[in-house]
C-alpha cells in the first residue's frame, strides 16, 4: 500500500529499457556546454552507479515482464505489471485488464458526484487467447506490448497505447481467440454495442459472431466508435495497428511543444485521443473532427494524425524570490527574521522526503539572507547546509550508515535513499522527494561551480533516476513522467485498480524547477531543456486538471469543489492520502510554493473561488496555512498586503518544515507591488 505525507514541524526528524523515446530541444539560455562527456549518457550513468552501494531495500513485487526490461515502475500501466492479479490500467479513451486467460477493455462511464469523477475499469469486451502466462515485452513512449503464452510458447502479441481507442492482437502462432461479445458483420467491419457503445473489430484471420481465428502474422483489431464517429473511418484505420510510438519535445519563442509519434502497420496515420490540455494547444493543425469520447478528464477528441503535437507556455526555473523593491522597513524586518529563523536548530531527517525539505528550508533561508545583506547569516547558513548536502552526497556514503544516504536498486534499475519514507523503497514520490535536493544543489551551486562538482556524482544519480532522457541498461527514460498526460505518476508499482495516482501536483513542479536548476549550475544543456519541458509541462496540466479546471465543463456537473486533490487513471478526487481537511486538500497542491509558483496565479479570480472553499472561515492559522497564505497574495497587490497583515496570527506550528516564517515574509512581500 501507498502511504502519505503528513506535516513535520521545523526541528523534529522523521523516522523514517524503453525505446522510441527521444527529446530534442531549443532555447535552453544560461548553460555552456561542458568540455566533458555527457552525465547524463549511458556510459557516465554506468560509472556513477559503480560508485554508489548495490542494494535492494525493498524488493518490488513480482512482475509480468520479459527479460531484459526495465521494471515499469511509476507509469500509467504500472498496475498492469505488478497487480495480483493484474490491476486495470486507463490509456484513453479505453480501460484495459489482463484476465487469466486474455484481456478486456471497454469505455468507462463517466459518473460525477459532489466529491469524485469517476471513470473506473469497463471489461465490456473480452479475449480469450487460451494463455496460460502474459508479460509485458515491450513499451516504449506511450504503447505496450503484452505477449500472451501457453506453455512457454507464444500465441501473439497485444499492443495498447495512450490515446488510441485501438486494441490490436498479432498471432505469433496459430490461435483463436474466443470473444465474450457477439459481434455481427457490417461491411468491412464487425459490430457488437455494449452498454450503449458501438464496438467494432476489423482482421484478415477467420471471423464468426464469438472467436477469430488467426495464422501466424495475421493480427486482429478491435475499436471502440467515438461518439459522432463514422464506423468506416475507424475500421479503415483499424487495418493499420499501431506498432510503436515516440516523442519528443521543444522549447521555442515562449512555448514548449510535445510530439508524441505513433507508428503504425504499414505507415498510415491513425485515430488518437487528445485530452483537453492537449487540443486547447495543438500546433500542427491536426484534423479533430473525428468523434469525441467522455473521460474523467473532460471531452477527448479524436484526431486523424500520425503524430500528436501541442504546446504550452514555457515556464522558466527559478530559484530567488524578486525582493528589489522592498521598503527599507521590509527589508530590515526580512533581515530580523531570517537571522532569527537561522538560528533555530534543526535536525536533518534521515530520510530523503522529511531531509530534502528541511534542506530546501535552509537554502531558502540562505538565499534570503544574501539578498536582505545579512551576510554573517549567509555564510552560517551556507556552511550549515553544504555540510548537511555533503554527507548524503557522498556516494559510498551507505556503505558506512543507514541514514543520509543512497543506493542503487539492481532489481529496480534506481537509486533509493537508504532510509525510506512514504513507500520510496518501492519507487513511491521519488521525483517529489529528489525535487528538493535538486532545488538546494541548484541553488547552492549556481555561485560556486566547486559545490557543483562535489555534488555532480551523486545528484546526477538522482537526476537519472526520475528524469534520464535517453534509454541505458541502469535507469528508465523518465521514470515518472507521462508525456502524453502531461503530468507524472507518483506510486511504483501502483497496486490499484483505478490505474496509477499522483497527489501533489506542486511538488513534481517543483521537481522539474529544480532539475532545471541543477541542470542549470552543472552546466548540463540538454537535461535543462528536458527539465524546462516537463515544468511547463506539468504545471499547465496542474492548473487543468487539479486547481483551474473550467468549471462549466459538462464532466464537472455535480461535483462540488473547484479543484481535485488526487488524480488517477480511472478517477478524479477531492480527497488527500492524509487528512479530510479543505485546507490540506488545496495545500497539497501548493506545497512548498517554490519562486516558480507564480504559475499558480493564472487567474486571480480562481485564487480566490480556490481559497473561499479551502479557507472556508477565513482562518489561516491551520495546518499548511503558510502556503494558503502565500497562494492568496497571488490575488492582488492588495490581497498580498493583507495576507502580510495575518502572518503575524501563524502559530509556527502551522508552518511547514520546508518552509519558514522567513520565506513565508519574503514571498508575500514580493507581490504585494
Amino acid at each position: 500500500m501507498r502511504f502519505r505525507r503528513g506535516v513535520a514541524l521545523i526541528g523534529l526528524a522523521l523516522a523514517v529499457g524503453v525505446t522510441g523515446i527521444t527529446g530534442c530541444a531549443s532555447g535552453a539560455p544560461g548553460v555552456t556546454p561542458s568540455a566533458t562527456a555527457d552525465p547524463m549518457s549511458p556510459a557516465s550513468l554506468a560509472k556513477l552507479v559503480a560508485g554508489v552501494p548495490d542494494r535492494t531495500v525493498t524488493p518490488l513485487p513480482r512482475a509480468r515482464l520479459a527479460a531484459g526490461l526495465i521494471p515499469p515502475t511509476n507509469r500509467w500501466f504500472s498496475g498492469l505489471v505488478f497487480g495480483t492479479p493484474s490491476n486495470a490500467v486507463f490509456p484513453f479513451p479505453l480501460s484495459f485488464q489482463l484476465t487469466a486467460s486474455g484481456f478486456s477493455f471497454g469505455l468507462p462511464t463517466i459518473t460525477t458526484s459532489p466529491d469524485h469523477i469517476i471513470g473506473g475499469n469497463a471489461p465490456l469486451v473480452s479475449v480469450d487467447a487460451g494463455a496460460d502466462s502474459q508479460v509485458v515485452s515491450a513499451y516504449d513512449a506511450a504503447s505496450v506490448t503484452i505477449s500472451q503464452r501457453k506453455a512457454g510458447k507464444e500465441l501473439g502479441k497485444t499492443v495498447i497505447a495512450e490515446g488510441s481507442p485501438f486494441v490490436s492482437f498479432t498471432a505469433s502462432s496459430p490461435v483463436k481467440l474466443t470473444l465474450g461479445a457477439a459481434f455481427q458483420r457490417a461491411g468491412s467491419a464487425w459490430v457488437a454495442t455494449a452498454a450503449g457503445e458501438q464496438y467494432g473489430l476489423v482482421s484478415g484471420g477467420t471471423v464468426t459472431p464469438t472467436s477469430v481465428v488467426l495464422q501466424p502474422g495475421q493480427f486482429v483489431t478491435w475499436f471502440a466508435v467515438a461518439k459522432g464517429g463514422s464506423l468506416a473511418e475507424f475500421a479503415a484505420a483499424a487495418e493499420h495497428p499501431i506498432t510503436h510510438t515516440s516523442v519528443s519535445y521543444s522549447l521555442a519563442h515562449g512555448r514548449a511543444t510535445t510530439t508524441i509519434g505513433y507508428s503504425t502497420a504499414g505507415g498510415a496515420p491513425t485515430l488518437v485521443a487528445a485530452m483537453p490540455h492537449q487540443y486547447a494547444g495543438l500546433s500542427r493543425g491536426e484534423a479533430c473532427g473525428s468523434g469525441t469520447y467522455d473521460s474523467v478528464y473532460g471531452e477527448l477528441k479524436i484526431c486523424a494524425v500520425s503524430k500528436l503535437s501541442w504546446s504550452v507556455p514555457e515556464l522558466a526555473a527559478t530559484g530567488a524570490l524578486d525582493l528589489s523593491s522592498l521598503s527599507a522597513a521590509d527589508k530590515q524586518r526580512l533581515k530580523a527574521q531570517v537571522q532569527e529563523d537561522a538560528a533555530e536548530s534543526v535536525v536533518i531527517a534521515p530520510d530523503t522526503y522529511g531531509g530534502g525539505k528541511a534542506m530546501y528550508r535552509l537554502a531558502n533561508l540562505w538565499k534570503i539572507a544574501t539578498q536582505v545583506g545579512a551576510t554573517a547569516t549567509a555564510a552560517t547558513l551556507k556552511s550549515q547546509v553544504v555540510s548537511e548536502m555533503d554527507e548524503w552526497m557522498q556516494p559510498s556514503g551507505c556503505t558506512s550508515r543507514d541514514t543520509h544516504c543512497f543506493v542503487y536498486d539492481d532489481q529496480a534499475k534506481g537509486i533509493v535513499g537508504l532510509a525510506p519514507s512514504f513507500g520510496s523503497d518501492q519507487f513511491n514520490d521519488h521525483h517529489f522527494h529528489y525535487g528538493y535536493f535538486f532545488y538546494t544543489a541548484g541553488l547552492l551551486a549556481e555561485s560556486d561551480p566547486a559545490l557543483a562538482a562535489k555534488w555532480a556524482p551523486v545528484m546526477n544519480l538522482l537526476a537519472a533516476d526520475v528524469a534520464a532522457p535517453t534509454a541505458s541498461k541502469d535507469f528508465p527514460v523518465r521514470r515518472t513522467f507521462d508525456a502524453y498526460a502531461g503530468h507524472s505518476w507518483a506510486s511504483g508499482v501502483a497496486p490499484f485498480n483505478d490505474g496509477n495516482d499522483q497527489e501533489s501536483s506542486s511538488e513534481a513542479v517543483n521537481a522539474w524547477n529544480g532539475l532545471a536548476l541543477w541542470a542549470k549550475a552543472s552546466k548540463q544543456p540538454q537535461l535543462l531543456s528536458e527539465a524546462t519541458w516537463m515544468l511547463s509541462a506539468e504545471s499547465a496540466s496542474a492548473l487543468d486538471y487539479y486547481t483551474n479546471f473550467p468549471l462549466d465543463s459538462a464532466v464537472y456537473s455535480g461535483y462540488q469543489h473547484s479543484i481535485t486533490s488526487l488524480i488517477w487513471g480511472g478517477k478524479r478526487d477531492y480527497s488527500t492520502w492524509f487528512s479530510d481537511a479543505p485546507n490540506a486538500k488545496l495545500a497539497i497542491q501548493l506545497v512548498p510554493m517554490s519562486p516558480v509558483a507564480g504559475y499558480l496565479g493564472t487567474s486571480a479570480a480562481r485564487v480566490k473561488t480556490n481559497l473561499a472553499q479551502g479557507v472556508p472561515n477565513g482562518n489561516y492559522d491551520v495546518t499548511y496555512g503558510d502556503y494558503l497564505l502565500m497562494y492568496s497574495a497571488l490575488e492582488s497587490p492588495a490581497a498580498a498586503a493583507k495576507a502580510l497583515a495575518q502572518t503575524s496570527d501563524l502559530d509556527e506550528a502551522n508552518i511547514d518544515s520546508a518552509d519558514s516564517r522567513s520565506y513565508l515574509l519574503a514571498w508575500i512581500m514580493s507581490h504585494t507591488k
